[in-house]
């Protein structure tokens, strides 16, 4: 059973950085876009970043476009996100995703297109 865990979240001061890391069980990781969601307190759930299955494709939500990085290492079964410049308003629990379609190159926004995920880190940002 293919199955995703998160780590990497935790306390951080505002201004800093962290790199949460998702990795994936099963052989057929690097043929899925993968993404990365967030859940703030009392929020529902938001999309973060996607990149696809070839590395090639990213997209961002506008509130941590020019601070997060999506990245994946397809050897280690791993999607990493950097996180720069960290806000109090970045504090969530981070998701990872993946998409439910094998081999696609167009990147989604919408957590129902996404069919596999993660228990999710925690991160906290102080002010």
């Amino acid at each position: 059973q293919v199955q995703l865990v998160e780590s990497g979240g935790g306390l951080v001061q505002a201004g800093g950085s962290l790199r949460l890391s998702c990795a994936a069980s099963g052989r057929t990781f690097s043929s899925y876009t993968m993404g990365w969601f967030r859940q703030a307190p009392g929020k529902e759930r938001d999309f973060v970043a996607a990149l696809s299955w070839s590395g090639r494709n990213t997209l961002y939500a506008d509130s941590v476009k020019g601070r997060f990085t999506i990245s994946r290492d397809n050897a280690k079964n791993t999607v990493y996100l950097q996180m720069n410049s960290l806000k109090p308003e970045d504090t969530a629990v981070y998701y990872c995703a993946r998409d439910r379609r094998l081999s696609s190159s167009n990147l989604r926004l919408d957590q129902r297109e996404y069919d596999l995920w993660g228990q999710g880190t925690q991160v906290t940002v102080s002010s």
